[in-house]
Formats: C-alpha cells, structure tokens, sequence
C-alpha cells in the first residue's frame, strides 16, 4: 500500500505541474507559435528519453535478472511496447475527442460537445505519463521513478501552456481555459493508482508494466505531439526543443540515478 500511495502521489505532484504550466493565461500572456510548437518539441524530448531511460533500460535489466540471457527480455520488451502503442491507439478509435488543429476525432457523438472533446483528447495524453510514473514508484526503485517523474513533471509545463493557449484560440476565456488546463492534469494520478496497482499484483509483472507504458508514451509521442508541431511550418525549432528536452533528461536520469 505504500508504494501504491507513492505512486498516486507523485503522479498527482506531476499532474499538478500542468496547471503551473497554464498560468501564465491568467496573466494575458499568449506564446508565439513558434515558441508554443518548441516548447511541445521539448515535451516530446523529455518524453522520448524518459521512455527508453527511465522505463525500457530499467524493465531490461530486471527481466534479465529474472529470466537470465537470452531472447526472453527483449520478448518482454518487444510485446509490452507494441501492447502499449496499440490500447492507446484503441482508445484514441473508441473515444470521441478534438483536437485544436486536426479537428474531431474518434466515433461522433450529440451527447459529448465543446470543451469535452478537448479533455478527452488531453486524458489520452495524460493517462499513460501518470501511469509511467505509476509503474515507476510502484515498482519501489526510488532513484529511477524520482528521475521520470522530474521528466514528466517538466513536459506537463509546457504541455499545460499549450492545452490553455489551444482552448484561448477557439474562443474560451482566459479562466476557463486555465480551469481546464489544470483539471487535466488529474488524469495523471489516475493513470499513477492504475500503474502502481498493476505492478504491486506480482513482480513478474513489473517488467512488463515499465514497457507497457513506454509503447504507451511513444504512441503519444509520434502520433499526436510530433505531429502537432510541424503542422504549422516550424520544424526546425519543434526538432530543437525536442533535442534539448531529449538531453536534458538524458543528463538528469546519469545524474540523479547513477
């Protein structure tokens, strides 16, 4: 039960970041779009890194102290990720949402409109960084989950500025596209409960939970923020956030887990 508790609480800490990210609406302050997509390119920096650092090496090197050498770690690794990137892709079909550039996404429905749609959107975002972090804290390796969870912690910045500014865009109020903002963060320590619950079953499972949530992560990743970024024509700065964010958390999992 306490690494469960550890796990919610540092997904909500994590989540919470969003709505700091978010704050500076309040105060009038709208990014460039340039700035905005380098910002997202550094999310999805931090993201990639926190991926295969923080959750694929880990989940590699303890299936390999419980199997030993040989193909079933990388089996392991191989299956959880694509397990991962398919639920997200599944719901991402099965639950309606819209997103600020693409538009509608997902089956239309009359029941389901407006800001709603862009929640949904942000949830499938959100569900697999808390999750990850989840996983991490319930796996009881302290180090690591402390080093994902200042990686997700610092990408909900800019993702949560991002989400404000998108709501801003399409007519909502300066209060209300913080509300928002911020209310999606809470998504995160559900993914967390999720996560901590799942590796706490068994520890056979744990390797299989870093991965699952590393395909869940690089789902995101490619399908909706890389994408998100270039749409507008600013490639190169999106490509120089993501390189920053990417050795930037690089550097804090050598340091703070070596």
């Amino acid at each position: 039960m306490d690494l469960i508790l550890a796990a919610v609480i540092a997904s909500t800490l994590t989540g919470a970041l969003t709505a700091v990210g978010a704050f500076p609406v309040l105060l009038g302050k709208k990014p460039s779009e340039q700035f905005n997509d380098t910002l997202l390119g550094f999310a999805a920096g931090v993201m990639l890194a926190a991926s295969f650092f923080s959750l694929i090496v880990p989940a590699l090197a303890i299936a390999g102290e419980t199997y030993g050498e040989g193909p079933i770690p990388g089996a392991i690794a191989v299956v959880g990720i694509l397990l991962g990137a398919v639920t997200i892709s599944v719901l991402d079909r099965l639950i309606p949402h819209k997103h600020f550039i693409t538009g509608h996404e997902g089956p239309h429905t009359a029941k389901i409109a407006g800001v709603w749609l862009f929640v949904f959107a942000i949830a499938i975002h959100n569900f697999p960084e808390g999750m990850a972090v989840g996983v991490a804290y319930g796996s009881g390796e302290t180090e690591n989950a402390f080093a994902l969870a200042l990686g997700i912690g610092l990408q909900n910045l800019p993702e949560g500025l991002a989400v404000a500014v998108g709501l801003l865009s399409v007519g909502y109020s300066k209060l209300k596209s913080f509300t928002v903002a911020a209310l999606t963060g809470l998504f995160e320590p559900v993914g967390g409960l999720f996560g901590g619950i799942f590796v706490n079953i068994s520890a056979l499972l744990l390797p299989w939970g870093l991965v699952f949530a590393a395909g869940a992560m690089l789902f995101v990743i490619s399908h909706e923020i890389i994408p998100e970024t270039h749409r507008r024509g600013h490639h190169q700065r999106a490509t120089a956030g993501l390189m920053i964010g990417l050795v930037l958390m690089l550097f804090l999992d050598v340091w703070l887990v070596a």
